[in-house]
């Protein structure tokens, strides 16, 4: 039996967004960026949260050009956050935009996160890009950090996803989805390990959501139209996370 589609972006009468938010580790557009362009645009996502935009020489230019085969703007990140950058499109009303430096432990890639308020429609919500360290006590510190930044966002309703580097049962994982919903664990769709591309073995990418959210679906896209195979493996190493998700709106949103 065919995997059922995810819902498509829409405003409901009550003024509830549903949206579609993707998480994808681009390897800093190394690998086949018409076949990473492809994945995206067939996703149509509102927001994505990217993990290893490019960082360097001319770095700008790259995440806007596949912004723009996607379909999609940049809203901030990048290099000014060491990595994590988040693409929307233009049903997105940009409110603020913050890139934050996580601290640095010596000997390890610096780190940090992309966060950024926007409205659909009359309703906010927070959205955060991360990709945390390599070394299990710095990533349980940084999800502690990324809570308490969730926390100081302002908004009730937030989204924040990337590649975690560890599964559902490591102390970071754990520590994020005893506060927030894990999407995937939520509602499972699609796929569930997310790297490595071409034999994936481990769910290590992951969207969360506050509690108030409703969770529609989650998982990797292999099945959703546009999306082959031959794309997902090319356009980078790590397997894209797409969520569709009800925002509810009311006067409490806005």
């Amino acid at each position: 039996m065919a995997t059922p589609l995810l819902p498509n972006s829409r405003t409901e009468p009550d003024g509830s967004p549903v949206i579609r938010v993707l998480s994808y580790n681009i390897r800093s557009m190394r690998d086949d960026t018409a076949a990473l362009a492809r994945v995206i645009a067939a996703c149509a996502p509102d927001v994505v949260l990217v993990q290893e935009a490019p960082r360097f020489f001319r770095w700008r230019k790259k995440l806007a050009r596949l912004a723009a085969a996607s379909g999609l703007v940049i809203l901030t990140g990048g290099a000014t956050a060491a990595g994590p950058a988040i693409l929307c499109s233009l049903r997105a009303t940009v409110e603020r935009t913050e890139d934050v430096l996580l601290p640095l432990t010596s000997g390890l890639h610096r780190r940090g996160l992309a966060t950024a308020v926007v409205r659909f429609g009359a309703v906010r919500v927070g959205v955060l890009s991360c990709h945390l360290s390599l070394q299990k006590d710095e990533r349980r510190a940084q999800a502690g950090l990324l809570l308490d930044r969730l926390a100081g966002m302002g908004v009730e309703h937030v989204v924040a996803g990337g590649d975690l580097n560890e599964g559902p049962d490591g102390p970071a994982f754990r520590l994020l989805s005893g506060t927030l919903q894990d999407c995937r664990a939520v509602a499972p769709w699609g796929g569930e390990e997310t790297w490595t591309h071409s034999g994936p073995h481990r769910r290590i990418d992951a969207v969360f959501a506050t509690k108030g959210i409703e969770v529609l679906g989650c998982g990797v896209p292999r099945e959703q139209p546009g999306v082959t195979r031959a794309d997902l493996i090319a356009a980078t190493d790590h397997l894209p996370v797409l969520a569709a998700l009800r925002v509810p709106g009311g006067p409490t949103s806005t």
